[in-house]
Parts: structure tokens; C-alpha cells; sequence
């Protein structure tokens, strides 16, 4: 497997699982459509997913060391995390429905703006499960090209939340809509469908 192979498979899990809609997300789109405090914002929220990406990658990396059947375990459970992920997403896709709505609440303080976004990044706990726990167990598969999976996941982090948030007054028509989500959730099955197979084999 190519150094390539690696970075494009952390970015692709990067990808799907941040984009899922969110408070955070949200959030993020609320502060780029107002342009307020919008580099700060992305940057937070990047730099975080990228410390808890690095933490899971390297501390299942660790782990492996003291305990090497954990591997066979982590790609089994990360698989059939995955698959059904996928199955999730597939469904969704054909179900539609899904919007990403910003709110019309006033705007806060530059200081209450930066709290908002700690605590919408850090107090969510499914970031925790994506992050620490998903990304790590599937990372296990590509040990030997560690630092290329771990970059393409950091990489989808840093492109989608500065895209969203720069990118917000173009991107908001497309996101109000249920079909675009759709078209995305299917996207997203592709790939979790895709990793799935290849953990599982």
C-alpha cells in the first residue's frame, strides 16, 4: 500500500465522519455566514479534531505494542462499525430529509463566540467515539503508513471547517436543501462501505 493509499483513506473517514450535521457544524456555518470571528473558529475546531485524531491513531499505535492481537480486534470492530455506518448512511440517503439550518440568534461576544466553540467541539461526546476510538481501531490497518493516514484525517478537518466557514454564503443555498444531503449521505456509504471491506477481509 502506497503512502497515497493511506492519506486517501484517512481523509475519506475523516470526510464522512465530520460531515455529519451538527450543532457544531452549525455552529460553524452561523459564524461564516455573519463573518464574525470565522478564522478563529475553523481554526479551533481543526486544531482539536486534529490532537484527538493524532491521540487515537498513536494510541492505539501504542497499545498494539503491549497487547499485538488488539489488532485482529480493533479491524473487526472498526469494520463492523463502519459497515453499519455505511448501512446508516445509505439509508439516509434514500430517506432524505435532512437539512443544516443556521439559527438567527444575536451575534456574542468575540470571547463567548470562542467558549461556544470549544464547548460545541469538546463536550460533544461523539466526537470522542469518531476520534479517539473509530479512527485509532481502523488506523491499525495502516501501521505501516501511520503518519499518511493520520495526515489525510487531519487534512479533512482542516479543509472542511475552513471550507464551511468561508465558503458558508456560497455553500448555505446547497445546504438548505434535502437533496443535497442525500446525494452526500450516499457518498459517504460509498466510502464507509469501501473501508468496511477492506477491514473485514
Amino acid at each position: 500500500m502506497s503512502p497515497f493509499d493511506a492519506w486517501m483513506a484517512g481523509f475519506g473517514l475523516g470526510v464522512s465522519l465530520i460531515v455529519a450535521i451538527g450543532a457544531q457544524n452549525a455552529f460553524v456555518l452561523r459564524q461564516g455566514l455573519r463573518r464574525e470571528w470565522v478564522f478563529p473558529v475553523c481554526l479551533i475546531c481543526s486544531l482539536s479534531d486534529a490532537v484527538l485524531i493524532l491521540a487515537g491513531v498513536s494510541g492505539f499505535h501504542l497499545l498494539l505494542i503491549q497487547w499485538p492481537g488488539l489488532e485482529a480486534v480493533a479491524r473487526t470492530v472498526g469494520g463492523l462499525f463502519l459497515l453499519a455506518f455505511g448501512l446508516r448512511s445509505l439509508f439516509q440517503a434514500f430517506r432524505g430529509g435532512a437539512t443544516l439550518q443556521p439559527d438567527n440568534q444575536p451575534s456574542p461576544s468575540r470571547s463567548k463566540v470562542l467558549w461556544l466553540t470549544l464547548a460545541f467541539t469538546w463536550l460533544n461526546p461523539h466526537v470522542y467515539l469518531d476520534t479517539l476510538v473509530l479512527m485509532g481501531a481502523v488506523s491499525t490497518h495502516y501501521r505501516d503508513r501511520l503518519p499518511a493516514f493520520a495526515t489525510g484525517a487531519v487534512s479533512a478537518s482542516f479543509l472542511f471547517f475552513f471550507t464551511l466557514g468561508y465558503g458558508a454564503r456560497l455553500l448555505s443555498p446547497l445546504l438548505r436543501h434535502a437533496v443535497a444531503w442525500r446525494v452526500m449521505d450516499a457518498l459517504i456509504a460509498v466510502v464507509m462501505l469501501t473501508l468496511a471491506a477492506d477491514l473485514l477481509s
